[in-house]
């Protein structure tokens, strides 16, 4: 089985591709380990001054592995670990976000998509709820626009999620758009760029301090429901679930 995570490194940024072609880079037991592991080189790694997190083929993430889900407190840890990385971490779009990719694009502190990217928070279509991710997705966006997508599960494009506040920049070119981002981040201070982090992520690591507990739960007691079942096998099945109408 191949590496599901590549790396590459220049100038002090590591790259980090999710490459799990097969699945659309779902969130499997296997890439969500894998992921955790590379961030925890970048961390104690002093060449690196950033990561960008990206993406091999069309989608960036399709949301939780439905044949090998993610434990969630393996999930909430991952999330975590990218919010409380010492190094600041860009998210780079040029595809498809889905449900628990929304997670990682929250959790990373500046994200930027092109034209092609699309979004969704499909998980009330298979009969569960965007529990674990709303650890840094409810922070970082706003409520009343949230909303509508969480419940309704429809697709938005970048300048929606722009106006969400997921994404940092959306443009044509997304890589002409990152280099100015990465020359800035190339130019600044180690311990500064620690720190400023820090401090703008106090607010999300409150949210996880006082829910993840809570919303681990729910997110383990939605996945083995009834409902849940049902969802997810239509959605395997490529058929509407039983309660369509």
């Amino acid at each position: 089985m191949s590496e599901p995570i590549g790396r590459t490194h220049e100038r002090g940024v590591t790259t980090l591709s999710l490459d799990a072609a097969g699945t659309r880079n779902a969130l499997s037991a296997a890439l969500v380990s894998a992921l955790a592991e590379a961030l925890t080189d970048c961390g104690k790694d002093p060449g690196v001054r950033a990561v960008v997190l990206t993406h091999t083929g069309t989608t960036f993430c399709a949301g939780a592995d439905l044949r090998d889900p993610p434990d969630p407190d393996a999930l909430v840890a991952l999330l975590r670990q990218l919010v409380e990385l010492p190094r600041p971490v860009v998210a780079r779009i040029t595809g498809h976000v889905r449900a628990g990719g929304l997670g990682l694009l929250a959790a990373c502190d500046i994200a930027a998509a092109s034209a092609a990217a699309t979004f969704a928070f499909t998980e009330v279509r298979i009969g569960v709820a965007p529990a674990v991710i709303s650890l840094p997705v409810i922070p970082r966006t706003d409520p009343r626009a949230l909303a509508r997508y969480y419940l309704t599960g429809e697709r938005f494009g970048p300048a929606e999620a722009v106006r969400l506040g997921l994404l940092t920049t959306a443009a044509d070119d997304v890589d002409e758009a990152l280099a100015p981002v990465l020359d800035g981040l190339r130019r600044s201070a180690p311990q500064a760029l620690t720190e400023t982090k820090r401090l703008l992520t106090t607010r999300v690591l409150e949210t996880f301090d006082r829910d993840a507990a809570e919303l681990t739960a729910l997110s383990a007691r939605l996945f083995s429901s009834e409902q849940a079942r049902e969802g997810m096998t239509a959605f395997l099945e490529r058929r509407d679930a039983a309660w369509v109408v």
